[in-house]
């Protein structure tokens, strides 16, 4: 159980706990920030629910029925949930009760884990709440989120909460190893901030945050012009730009800890973040980052 699965060994624990104790509940709510694990290790924790071998020395026998149509995406007892459109919606939740008054076929228990759940829609917690306050004996629902402020009170608390921390860097380090990544800096993992899923982003994209670095490193240095060439891909990545900020910031903060007039930058990009949200024009919110970052350190 969790075997393959890097990071969190503290919670895996509580996890197995769980399982060997026989002590399941009917909801939980996996916590932490994107791309560390959390949906790996629900569907691990799921498999372990429904697998019909179990004992207190092997949570997960990966032999029986139910274990094989898990592995195979082909477990009726065991359905999985993710956003349509970036939203959880109400429809979705009322086709998961309808499936919820079925009674298991394979196992004794069913487990839906609804991914992203933090972008349910009000109307969609709401519906979901009927459930969460009569569950049958069978069902065990998983939601997992990185923004907690995002699900009403009354979810919060009809759920068992777990925790999940972001990798270290040995953690990520080891992923890259597992998975052949080439030309990796500690630079760019200090950019994906414990992050696997920005680790994978970073990877694909290594010339945009070599790119970054290079403007940082130089804004002090150059004059404005010149920095306004370096920046010129910045114009072109729109799609990206919240990512980028933030890199931008993980950047600056490593500056910041050498040189405290590189503080002043991360609350231009903070700023620059405002405005965009603001649906401000794009080409001079980037000047606007450009110049103020520029003023900042010269």
């Amino acid at each position: 159980m969790f075997e393959d699965i890097i990071g969190n060994p503290k919670t895996k624990e509580i996890l197995k706990g769980i399982i060997i104790a026989n002590r399941v509940s009917h909801s939980y709510m996996f916590l932490g920030p994107e791309g560390i694990g959390k949906k790996l290790i629900a569907k691990d924790f799921a498999k372990a629910i429904l697998c019909l071998e179990k004992s207190k020395t092997i949570p997960i026998c990966n032999k029986c029925k139910s274990c094989i149509e898990i592995s195979s995406s082909n477990n009726p007892d065991f359905i999985y949930i993710e956003p349509d459109d970036n939203k959880i919606k109400v429809d979705q939740i009322r086709t998961m009760q309808m499936k919820v008054a079925e009674k298991p076929i394979i196992s004794h228990k069913k487990v839906y884990i609804i991914n992203d759940a933090d972008k349910m829609t009000n109307e969609a917690q709401n519906c979901l709440l009927k459930t969460l306050e009569e569950p049958p004996d069978y069902i065990t629902i998983i939601l997992i989120g990185s923004n907690e402020e995002n699900f009403l009170t009354t979810i919060k608390s009809r759920c068992t909460k777990i925790y999940f921390d972001k990798m270290s860097n040995e953690n990520m380090k080891s992923y890259i190893l597992k998975n052949k990544l080439l030309d990796i800096s500690d630079d760019l993992i200090d950019m994906a901030d414990g992050s696997i899923k920005k680790l994978q982003e970073i990877n694909n994209n290594k010339e945009t945050y070599y790119l970054l670095k290079n403007i940082i490193n130089n804004i002090d240095k150059c004059d404005i012009i010149e920095i306004l060439n370096l920046a010129s891909e910045l114009y072109k990545s729109k799609e990206t730009i919240y990512s980028i900020l933030e890199n931008i910031n993980v950047i600056l903060l490593k500056k910041a800890r050498k040189n405290a007039k590189f503080a002043g930058c991360i609350k231009v990009v903070e700023e620059t973040k405002r405005r965009l949200k603001a649906n401000s024009n794009y080409d001079m919110c980037i000047d606007n980052l450009l110049f103020d970052m520029w003023r900042e350190v010269n």
